[in-house]
C-alpha cells in the first residue's frame, strides 16, 4: 500500500521541479512510511510513498520498464494487485523477463503488452499513474469498486494528481476553493462520483481511467454493473457465495509482511476471520483486533443500530477460531484530541467519533502487523442495512441515509440548508438515472436493485475512504475481501428472496458461512460500528461548540443559525435522539477546524 503523486505538462519543462514533486509527495509520508521516491522528465514528474507489503526489496517505485527500444514507462502504484503471480506466468510466456518479484513491476509489464486495457486483466484495490513517454501520454486508473482514491487537477496543458486532496493542495495550480454547493455536498457527507469538496478537483471514478495527452483528456469506464437473470438456485447460490468468498480471502492473504483480521464479533468480520483462518491453519496466532471505548458498559444502551456490543461476540469467536485476539479499549479524552489528525487524514470532514475511533484503533494494530482483512462492504452487496428491510424506507424515493445529513439542517443558515435539501435530490435523481435495469423485473426487485446501486455508488464509497483515511494514516493496509468484484457481480443479480429468505436480513451469508461460526455469531443481529456513549463526550463537545460561538471571528458564523445552534446546546443531554445532536456538533466543530485550518476560500 502506498502514496502516489504527480504532475504532467505538455508544454512546461518539468526536469527541474523537484521542489513541487517533494512537496506533493511529502503530504503522503503517513501512507508510504517505508520509502519514497521520486522521476522527473521533461513532461512528467512522478512521485510515490511506499509501505512495503509485497517485495519489500524489489517494489520500489516509480519504476520504469520499455517495450524493446522505446523510452521506458514509468509507473507510480498504490493498492496490491491480488492475481499478479498469475499474470506474471501470462507475461512470462508472451517474452517479458521481471527484476523483481512485485506486483508493481506486473502492472507495469501489462501496460507493456495490452496497453490501457490491461485494467481489464486486474484484480485487486488499485490506484496508478503511468506515464507512455512515447506516446507523450498519461494514464490514470482506478479499481472498481474505489478501494483506492484517486484525484486529478486537469487544466487546458496538463494534469496534476494524488491519492489524496492534500496532496493536490500542495501543487501551486491547486486552490481549496469551496463553492456554496460544494459546501452543501460536503455536508450531506456521502460523495457524488468524479467529484470532490473542492472546485476544479476532481476525483477518478470507481471501475474508470482517464487517459491524457496533447490533444485532450478522456474518461471512461473499464468496468460496470450489468444486469441479467440469476442463473441458479437457492443451494448452488449458497455454494458459491462461499466459494467466491473463500477465493478472495485467501488471494489477500498473500503478503511478505505480518497480516491480521479485523474482528467485531458481527457476522462479516466473523466469516472473513473463519475463512482467513481456515486457509492459514487453526494454529493460534493469527492475530485479531476489535474495539470499544472506557466504560462502556456501564453507559451503553442498546438501540436500533447498536442493540448489543461486540466484545463477548469477537471473544467467543476468537476463542472457536483460536486466533490471538485483542481488544482495544479508548478513552474519551483520546477521541476528542484524534479529531484533528483524522480530519488531516479525509482532508474534509465527515463522521468524527467514528474516524477517530477507527484511527486510533489502527494505530494500535500497526504495532503488530502491517495488513489486516475487513468485513467492509457486506452489507452494501447482501442488504444489511435497515433501509433494505424497512416497507416504509423502501417506499421513499430518497437517500435512504437522507436523516443523517437532514439532522444539522436545523441549525444551518436559511441559504445552505435550501443547497443541501436540493442536493439530496439532485444526487438521488442523478443515482436512479445510472441504475442498469433488468426489463421485466417486478416493482420490488427493481425498488430493490435501486437501493443496491445507491449503497454500492453512494454509500460504499463513503465507508471505504474512512477506512482508507484512517488505517493509511496510521501507516496500515486494510483489504476488503466482499470488495472482490467477481462476488459483487454475482451478488448484483442475485434475487432479493435468495439474499434474504423468508426476510431473514442476509440471510445468503449465514447459510454460505453455515458450520464455520457458532450459532450465536451466525444468527447475530446487524451492530454498527461502535460509537462513544461516555457522558464525557458530548460534555466535552457542548464545551467546545460554545467556545467555538464566543469567537466573533468564529468560522462557522457565516454557516450557522447561531440562535438555532444555542437552542441545540440548551436541550438536557438525555433528550430523545441526542445522539444526533452529538453527530452535528461533532460534524460543525470539525468543518470549523476545516474552514481554518486549510484556509477554505467560499467562493
Amino acid at each position: 500500500m502506498c502514496g502516489i503523486a504527480g504532475w504532467v505538462d505538455w508544454e512546461r519543462d518539468l526536469g527541474n521541479e523537484h521542489r513541487v514533486l517533494d512537496a506533493m509527495t511529502g503530504t503522503l509520508a503517513p501512507r508510504g512510511p517505508d520509502d519514497g521516491g521520486t522521476w522527473l522528465s521533461r513532461q512528467a514528474a512522478l512521485g510515490h510513498r511506499r509501505l512495503a507489503v509485497v517485495d519489500v526489496e524489489g517494489g520500489r517505485q516509480p519504476m520504469t520498464a520499455a517495450r524493446g527500444g522505446e523510452a521506458p514507462c514509468v509507473v507510480t502504484f498504490s493498492g496490491e494487485i491480488y492475481n499478479f503471480r498469475e499474470l506474471r506466468r501470462l507475461l512470462t510466456s508472451c517474452g517479458h523477463r521481471f527484476r523483481t518479484s512485485s506486483d508493481t513491476e506486473v502492472l507495469l509489464r501489462s501496460y507493456l503488452e495490452w496497453g490501457a486495457e490491461c485494467v481489464t486483466r486486474l484484480d485487486g484495490m488499485f490506484a496508478f499513474a503511468l506515464w507512455d513517454p512515447g506516446r507523450r501520454a498519461l494514464l490514470l486508473a482506478r479499481d472498481r469498486l474505489g478501494v483506492k482514491p484517486l484525484y486529478f487537477l486537469p487544466y487546458p496543458n496538463g494534469v496534476v494528481f494524488g491519492s489524496e486532496l492534500k496532496t493536490l493542495l500542495a501543487h501551486p495550480f491547486a486552490r481549496p476553493e469551496v463553492t456554496p454547493d460544494g459546501l452543501a455536498a460536503m455536508l450531506c457527507v456521502t460523495p457524488v462520483p468524479g467529484r470532490s469538496v473542492f472546485r476544479r478537483i476532481r476525483a477518478v471514478r470507481p471501475g474508470h481511467l482517464v487517459l491524457a495527452d496533447a490533444d485532450g483528456r478522456r474518461e471512461r469506464p473499464y468496468w460496470r454493473l450489468e444486469s441479467h437473470e440469476h442463473p441458479d438456485d437457492h443451494p448452488t447460490t449458497v455454494r458459491t457465495v462461499r466459494r467466491l468468498l473463500k477465493d478472495a480471502v485467501e488471494r489477500q492473504l498473500v503478503s511478505d509482511v505480518p497480516i491480521g483480521a479485523l474482528l467485531s464479533g458481527g457476522l462479516d468480520s466473523s466469516a472473513i476471520t473463519a475463512l482467513a483462518a481456515d486457509v492459514i491453519g487453526h494454529d493460534g496466532v493469527t492475530p485479531t483486533y476489535s474495539v470499544g471505548f472506557q466504560d462502556q458498559e456501564k453507559y451503553f444502551t442498546p438501540d436500533a443500530t447498536r442493540p448489543e456490543q461486540d466484545s463477548v461476540f469477537a471473544h467467543s469467536v476468537a476463542e472457536t477460531l483460536r486466533t490471538r485476539h485483542t481488544e482495544i479499549l479508548l478513552h474519551t479524552e483520546d477521541v476528542l484530541r484524534a479529531r484533528s489528525e483524522v480530519l488531516r487524514a479525509r482532508d474534509v470532514p465527515g463522521f468524527a467519533d467514528i474516524n477517530a475511533a477507527q484511527y486510533l484503533m489502527f494505530r494500535v494494530v500497526k504495532k503488530e502487523v502491517t495488513v489486516v482483512l475487513s468485513g467492509d462492504a457486506a452489507d452494501e452487496s447482501l442488504g444489511g442495512y435497515p433501509w433494505f428491510h424497512s416497507p416504509a424506507a423502501r417506499a421513499q424515493h430518497a437517500l435512504p441515509w437522507a436523516a443523517i445529513p437532514q439532522s444539522v439542517c436545523p441549525v444551518l443558515d436559511g441559504d445552505l440548508r435550501r443547497r443541501v435539501a436540493r442536493h439530496l435530490a439532485d444526487d438521488h435523481a442523478q443515482a436512479m438515472t445510472e441504475v442498469p435495469r433488468l426489463p421485466g423485473e417486478d416493482p420490488l426487485g427493481t425498488r430493490i436493485r435501486e437501493l443496491f446501486h445507491l449503497n454500492l455508488t453512494r454509500w460504499l464509497p463513503l465507508m471505504l475512504d474512512f477506512t482508507d483515511r484512517t488505517s493509511m494514516r496510521a501507516g496500515l493496509e486494510v483489504r476488503v475481501p466482499f470488495c472482490d468484484h467477481r462476488l459483487v457481480e454475482y451478488l448484483w443479480n442475485t434475487p432479493w428472496h435468495i439474499k434474504s429468505p423468508g426476510g431473514r436480513v442476509k440471510g445468503l451469508l449465514r447459510d454460505a458461512m453455515a458450520g464455520a461460526l457458532p450459532a450465536h455469531v451466525l444468527e447475530r443481529r446487524k451492530t454498527s460500528f461502535p460509537v462513544n456513549v461516555h457522558p464525557d463526550y458530548e460534555a466535552g463537545l457542548r464545551e467546545q461548540m460554545r467556545a467555538e460561538l464566543s469567537d466573533r471571528n468564529s468560522a462557522l458564523s457565516p454557516l450557522v443559525d447561531r440562535a438555532a445552534l444555542l437552542a441545540l446546546l440548551a436541550r438536557p443531554c438525555d433528550s430523545p435522539g441526542m445522539w444526533r445532536v452529538r453527530d452535528t456538533l461533532a460534524l460543525l466543530l470539525q468543518t470549523a477546524e476545516w474552514l481554518r485550518a486549510y484556509r477554505v476560500v467560499l467562493c
